[in-house]
């Protein structure tokens, strides 16, 4: 056995009665008793405890056995080495007590000396009494260093500090003393001191063992841990991203979605004093220690231990992998050491700015917003490359608490303003001490605190709104929808690569940037005309029923520009279609004389003109059980010689139900589909039936299901479709699709760099006859006078309202639209119910109607949207098809004016032709229509001559009509 373990070795024995190390007066077991003189003298003023030591001092490593006052026999108490922890004396005498403590080393002292100073005993020779000595009692942890460097081990109690002379605890004074000089105590045959020996020595080898094992055991499982430890590689682990989507612009930010809101950002854009204020914040000594701060986590030990404030001493690569790593989100010792191993570990496989990089992608940050970019855009609307130090100090301040706590308000200047500008100094200052700042090649310190520049949290606590539960949300589903189209994604899991991800995870899993058709000023122009919730739109204070949806096209490429369908993207989609629970596709509302304009252009391309002339007067056709009337009279002024023109511009039906019959429903649901008109569904049915015109030839759905009163706008439609259809119109006859995605790109996480994974692909489409286009247009650009919605500074715009009947024989109305375009925007309005099929109505109680609240809506999103754009002219009309194709009579012919004695006047007497007319006018207008004047004054007069055309549509008219649900009702549009 080497010396460390024999006990006859001086190393490991306390040398303390004899010179030779032999027993002593009262010995008996080599331990030593209460009672008589335990000091003795070792060799060159030598007392050893455990180990030898140099000259003149007593070292011990672990408390023997209590030591008793009496004969000193041998204490084999562990072991010392060179290093230890050092107890001075004051005044320093020959003698020193050395305490050995935590092992660093194979060793088991340490190189660094904690070193408490002990107050002077006051006794010859530098003698120094450390604690107190009851009854000559002794034990390792106190020694008394008396004259010529001798020392006893005694019972040290640090509270209590020996003094001179006849002092308390000194060498004559009163209290307890070691072993003699006024200590009393038992003689060394008492039995029951020696029981109790025993005793306590069984304990202590128990004790001892125990301490022994829990160590081994301690080092095996830590020495295991980090060998056993695989640590993943940073870029496999996979962090739960946001997918941003962005406007047309490619700037403008309008929704997140994903699990978290985080964007991934590589080192390289992140700046520079950005990095720096992070590690100013949470760990000074980053780029120098190996990814554990032992000097931390000792001064954490102490302060939490000596009632200090509690720290953590977590480096940022511990921090990193605390948050990345799943297994160590408990609150453990064991995770702590875990933790430890695998930030070691990380900082041996990569570098300081790939464990910065990883760390600012992982951490939150308050505000919903995880990860640096994240953080940048919530606290300052800009990407982390634009932010200056002061907003990088304000954004490294808020990682120790970004959010409020039941103990502390947290760091978030918007909630604890004081306090987050306290931290920001602290971050400041850090960066100052450690050259960070005001050195060569770096930045001058900020001297304000941006206050200015912060951003108040938003209601999504981001910046903007996170998920698809808002107005963009309907806008995301039309992406998803469309990059399942292009196959940038596969439902099919064989197929699921890293750039073709699958359907339906890839936006939920985040990780993309969309960029949309959306322009934002149209947009904005869009909900502030019919979203309830903006202050001052046409719903702001409406009744409580009513819903609004707008559609907005660019004619010349089919992109989306404005959408609005609803506040929810996970609930209805008033503009577009929904699925409901058993798999039905639904939506659609029937758009009424709207529909009228794919009615006109049918007729055109079917040889017809807008001169034709068609009969008017209400009728029933043979066969069917329902009258075919007009909105307001069966008896119009045009009688049964109605132009084409004429009854799109009044709104009258039953000439439109003649075109029907005459050319066949079929063309009229192929002119709509040609147009754009996807989705029509068919009303005789419970619940309506969807039709695919995409898929299904319009011959085989009409006139069964759709029968002739398709003419006028019975089955429903979106007005996504119908928007679509009118910019076909606008375009000149090419039809684009509509559409929502420009481009949708994934990061790799590897490079930080975009990967472009596909977007918009234009097919333009030659659909429509553009002479047959002029012509309905050339119709259509004078309605938006007739109703009393021109657009500003003289912009030539088409319009088309429609209205819809509740149900039958009321004069209530469920759906009212308007619906138009210029050479650069179609736009479709419609105004409804939201949720249970009500009667629409104003404040007032006015039935709303086409030319109503859709037509303000209408007005104002043009206006808004146009504004500031090129004021663009429509082709002239081509006047195609042949004016006698229609089924109405020819007008009469004008009868010759009358002369001054109420004859005729030949035609070649201009002045019998002037004076009679103007005689025969004044005179039938004075007697109230009688004879004179080609009866100029007929009806009293009012009209100065003839009949002439009917009045504009009122802009509130109430009519009569049916409810449009199948045949057997009287289905009537209403303007």
């Amino acid at each position: 056995m080497n010396s460390y373990g024999d006990p006859s070795s001086p190393r490991a024995r306390a040398q303390v009665p004899g010179s030779n190390g032999g027993p002593g007066p009262g010995a008996d077991d080599g331990y030593p008793r209460r009672g008589g003189d335990a000091r003795g003298s070792a060799p060159a003023g030598r007392a050893s405890v455990g180990g030898a030591a140099p000259t003149g001092r007593a070292s011990a490593a672990v408390p023997p056995p209590r030591a008793t006052g009496g004969a000193a026999g041998s204490a084999p108490v562990g072991r010392a080495v060179p290093g230890r922890a050092s107890v001075p004396v004051s005044p320093a005498g020959p003698g020193r007590a050395s305490v050995p403590v935590s092992p660093a080393s194979p060793g088991w002292g340490s190189p660094g000396r904690a070193s408490v100073p002990v107050s002077p005993a006051g006794g010859p020779s530098g003698r120094a009494s450390v604690g107190t000595a009851s009854a000559g009692r002794a034990s390792v942890g106190a020694a008394s260093v008396g004259s010529a460097g001798r020392a006893s081990v005694a019972r040290a109690g640090v509270a209590q500090v020996g003094g001179g002379p006849g002092g308390p605890n000194g060498p004559n004074g009163p209290g307890r003393g070691h072993g003699g000089g006024g200590g009393r105590g038992r003689g060394p045959g008492d039995p029951d001191a020696m029981a109790r020996a025993k005793r306590r020595k069984r304990i202590n080898l128990l004790i001892a063992s125990f301490a022994v094992f829990i160590m081994l055991a301690g080092l095996g499982v830590v020495g295991f841990t980090y060998y056993s430890t695989t640590v993943v590689l940073p870029n496999q682990i996979k962090l739960p991203l946001a997918t941003t989507i962005y406007a047309s612009d490619n700037k403008t930010v309008i929704a997140k979605v994903g699990e978290q809101n985080r964007t991934f950002v590589s080192i390289n854009q992140i700046p520079q004093h950005m990095r720096d204020a992070v590690a100013a914040a949470e760990d000074k000594n980053f780029y120098e220690h190996a990814g554990v701060d032992y000097k931390g986590i000792a001064r954490a030990a102490w302060n939490n231990l000596s009632n200090g404030d509690k720290q953590g001493a977590s480096t940022i690569t511990q921090q990193y992998a605390r948050n990345a790593y799943e297994n160590l989100q408990d609150d453990s010792y064991a995770r702590k050491v875990k933790e430890a191993i695998v930030a070691s570990k990380l900082n041996d496989q990569f570098t300081k700015e790939q464990i910065m990089e990883h760390y600012l992608n992982t951490i939150y940050f308050g505000r919903n917003a995880y990860g640096i970019e994240a953080a940048a855009w919530a606290y300052f609307g800009k990407p982390v490359s634009k932010v200056d130090v002061a907003e990088a100090a304000v954004l490294a301040a808020l990682i120790k608490q970004p959010e409020p706590s039941s103990t502390h308000k947290g760091f978030d200047p918007s909630i604890n303003p004081t306090d987050a500008k306290s931290r920001w100094d602290y971050v400041i200052k850090n960066m100052i001490e450690m050259h960070w700042v005001d050195a060569p090649g770096r930045p001058a310190h900020p001297t304000e605190y941006p206050t200015k520049t912060l951003q108040t949290p938003k209601e999504s606590r981001s910046g903007v709104k996170f998920g698809v539960n808002t107005p963009i949300g309907n806008v995301i589903n039309y992406v998803s929808a469309e990059m399942r189209e292009k196959k940038l994604c596969t439902d099919n899991d064989a197929e699921v690569t890293e750039r073709k991800p699958r359907c339906s995870a890839m936006l939920r899993e985040g990780g993309y940037r969309i960029r949309t058709t959306i322009d934002n000023k149209v947009q904005k122009a869009v909900t502030g005309a019919a979203q309830r919730s903006t202050k001052g739109s046409e719903l702001d204070g409406a009744r409580k029923n009513l819903m609004a949806a707008v559609v907005s096209i660019d004619p010349r490429n089919g992109r989306v520009l404005g959408y609005y369908g609803g506040d929810d993207g996970t609930g209805t989609d008033y503009a577009g279609t929904n699925t409901d629970t058993n798999g039905n596709v639904t939506g659609g509302h029937s758009p009424g004389s709207s529909f009228k304009i794919y009615t006109l252009a049918a007729a055109l391309e079917a040889g017809k003109s807008v001169e034709s002339r068609w009969k008017g007067r209400a009728f029933t056709p043979e066969g069917v059980k329902f009258r075919v009337s007009n909105a307001g009279t069966d008896n119009p002024s045009c009688g049964d010689s109605c132009t084409l023109r004429e009854s799109t511009l009044k709104s009258l039906n039953v000439p439109f139900y003649h075109v029907s019959l005459d050319i066949g429903p079929d063309k009229i649901v192929d002119m709509a589909a040609k147009a754009g008109v996807s989705m029509m569904w068919q009303t005789n049915v419970n619940p309506p039936k969807g039709h695919d015109l995409t898929k299904e030839k319009a011959a085989d759905l009409a006139p069964d299901p759709f029968y002739h009163v398709v003419a006028y706008g019975q089955y429903p439609i979106t007005v996504l479709d119908h928007a679509n259809g009118i910019a076909t119109f606008a375009n000149k006859g090419i039809y684009n699709k509509a559409h929502f995605l420009i481009s949708a790109e994934k990061q790799n996480k590897e490079t930080g760099k975009w990967e472009k994974l596909g977007g918009e692909q234009l097919k333009p489409q030659k659909r429509i006859n553009p002479d047959v286009v002029a012509d309905v247009t050339d119709v259509l650009k004078d309605y938006p006078g007739r109703i009393n919605h021109t657009l500003a500074d003289g912009r030539k715009a088409t319009a088309k309202t429609g209205t819809w009947e509740l149900k039958e024989g009321t004069t209530q109305n469920g759906d009212a639209w308007t619906i138009g375009y210029t050479p650069q925007l179609a736009t479709a309005v419609w105004v409804g119910n939201k949720g249970k099929r009500e009667a629409i109505k104003l404040n007032n109680g006015d039935n709303i109607s086409g030319a109503t609240m859709p037509g303000e809506i209408w007005e104002r999103v043009m206006n808004g949207a146009l504004k500031g754009e090129d004021k663009l002219d429509f082709p002239p009309a081509a006047n195609v098809g042949d004016p006698e194709s229609g089924n109405g009579t020819p007008p009469p012919p004008p009868p010759p004016p009358p002369n001054p004695n109420g004859q005729n006047c030949a035609p070649t007497d201009l002045q019998c032709l002037l004076g009679g007319g103007n005689q025969g006018g004044n005179q039938g207008g004075n007697q109230g229509g009688n004879q004179g004047g080609n009866q100029g004054g007929n009806q009293g007069g009012n009209q100065g001559g003839n009949q002439g055309g009917d009045p504009p549509i009122p802009p509130n008219q109430n009519l009569p009509g049916g409810n449009g649900g199948g045949l057997l009702p009287t289905p009537r549009a209403r303007d």
